[in-house]
């Protein structure tokens, strides 16, 4: 049975779909920017995550919405330092850092972060490095257009990672949703996921609130996006999605729970044919 490694947690994949809530100590993300940038905010809309039965939860303190403009890793770190110190000893499941820098990201991990998310796909050969050295979980994002690229840039990430010494269980790959690609592209990364899977290896896709979700819907507000991205991503886990990244962590949690005993139950019909 496959796992995703992340320092001390090993979960199992195939068993059921792991819901990420998304934590942004920002004041300019797309959705809800501005909402947790007080640290101590931040930290109990986390522990709340946790409480409404998320698996994992994503830490940013930087926006990489579309046209972003980069803030330096000092002042992400600054966000992020006193949220991780008000969660430490408080939070009993992985916790994922969302930074392209190393510099952030060895910090995270010191801090007790689990996993390193990485929204230019693991660029920067550092992160491997420090992979390597804290034994965390690698969340590893195409973040370029073109469906076809999606799944050569995982296979040469992967070859990557192994050459540092990684595990294939430390990597959980991501297509990108909203991240240069065309809406058509993103319908057919929801759509044809399973043409993406990288045996071996995990699979996560985030689609909350994000555009793809509002342009077939006539664009409603952000926080009117909830009912599309759950039909987003019940089409993802069908597909083959290990880990979703969401927003609204109770209500994906419910919508999960019932994807996979619909697929589960499928799933054991057709064996028991066979």
């Amino acid at each position: 049975m496959s796992v995703f490694h992340a320092g001390k947690y090993s979960l199992p994949l195939g068993q059921k779909t792991y819901v990420m809530g998304i934590v942004n100590v920002t004041p300019d993300s797309f959705s809800d920017g501005g909402k947790w940038i007080n640290p101590e905010k931040a930290a109990e809309h986390a522990l709340l995550l946790q409480e409404q039965g998320a698996d994992f939860l994503d830490l940013g303190g930087q926006s990489t919405r579309p046209g972003y403009t980069p803030i330096g890793w000092r002042v992400e770190w600054a966000r992020l330092e006193p949220v991780f110190a008000l969660l430490k000893g408080k939070v009993q499941i992985p916790v994922s850092v969302d930074t392209f820098y190393p510099e952030v990201a060895e910090r995270a991990l010191e801090a007790g972060a689990d996993i390193i998310n990485d929204v230019t796909g693991f660029a920067r050969q550092e992160m491997f490095s420090l992979a390597k050295q804290y034994d965390c979980g690698c969340i590893i994002m195409h973040d370029q257009p073109r469906f076809e690229t999606i799944r050569p840039f995982f296979a040469r990430q992967l070859e990557k990672a192994v050459q540092f010494g990684l595990s294939p269980e430390q990597v959980c790959f991501d297509p990108g949703v909203g991240f240069g690609k065309t809406y058509e592209e993103n319908l057919r990364i929801v759509g044809e996921l399973k043409t993406l899977l990288i045996p071996g290896t995990a699979m996560l896709v985030g689609a909350s609130r994000k555009r793809v979700i509002g342009q077939p819907c006539g664009n409603p507000p952000f926080t009117e996006r909830l009912p599309g991205t759950i039909a987003a991503h019940t089409l993802a886990i069908a597909g083959g999605a290990d880990i979703i990244r969401v927003h609204d962590v109770a209500e994906a949690v419910q919508a999960v729970r019932v994807a996979d005993a619909v697929l589960q139950e499928t799933r054991s019909r057709a064996q028991d044919s066979e």
